[in-house]
């Protein structure tokens, strides 16, 4: 099967090669796809090229997934304000994240009451955006956790306001990454001492003072970058 063709396609991903009812319905109702018409089924990193028929689908040829990255990047972000996390979700499902973890630190403005909410959409967020950009696999939003409770899977970086050294430096492991980036006015001094004890080293992303999104953004398309993901 020729990847480039995949792209032609509208993409579901699936348990058991069966989509939920909500994909169903879109496939049906909003796409308005007939018999004939064609999809990409992904199920563990595989994509399955489909033609649709009274709402089954049948598999024509496989091939695996190419747009998964080598290197599994776990994003702890500290809630921003506003919707902003909505972004960073979206974003960084696009850049290769692999999980994203939302993290309330001390300078955390946005403190929500019913994170169940927000976790439900955040997590329909990184479900279009896979879709969107050909991920295997749906990166997970998981529950909110405080800073304390953040440990470093593989490198593990802080992105210090105050410095620290280059990205390049700090990938002891290109296998697992852990990002971990604040909200709007970064870390206290002790936060970061403790991230360190929990296997953080501290980095830079230069001179400028970004916004949390762009930090995020900035971040992990570096990453990407020096792992040869991009």
């Amino acid at each position: 099967m020729d990847t480039i063709e995949l792209w032609r396609y509208p993409r579901f991903f699936t348990e058991n090669m069966k989509l939920s009812d909500s994909d169903l319905r879109h496939a049906k109702q909003v796409l308005r796809m007939k018999s004939g018409d064609k999809a990409i089924l992904s199920e563990d990193c595989v994509d399955y090229l489909c033609e649709y028929s009274d709402g089954e689908f049948t598999v024509l040829d496989s091939t695996p997934n190419q747009a998964e990255p080598t290197v599994k990047v776990k994003l702890f972000q500290c809630l921003p304000k506003s919707d902003k996390m909505d972004f960073i979700v979206q974003k960084a499902v696009e850049l290769g994240v692999s999980e994203i973890v939302p993290v309330i630190s001390t300078r955390c403005i946005s403190r929500p009451k019913d994170t169940v909410n927000k976790i439900t959409r955040w997590n329909k967020i990184a479900y279009e955006a896979a879709k969107q950009c050909g991920r295997g696999k749906v990166p997970v939003v998981c529950d909110l956790i405080d800073f304390k409770n953040v440990k470093a899977d593989g490198s593990g970086i802080i992105f210090y306001e105050c410095g620290g050294k280059p990205i390049s430096e700090t990938l002891t492991s290109c296998g697992s990454v852990s990002v971990l980036i604040g909200s709007e006015g970064g870390f206290e001094k002790s936060e970061v001492e403790t991230a360190q004890l929990n296997g953080f080293t501290p980095a830079t992303l230069g001179k400028r003072i970004l916004r949390v999104d762009t930090a995020s953004v900035a971040a992990l398309s570096i990453i990407m970058n020096i792992t040869g993901n991009i």
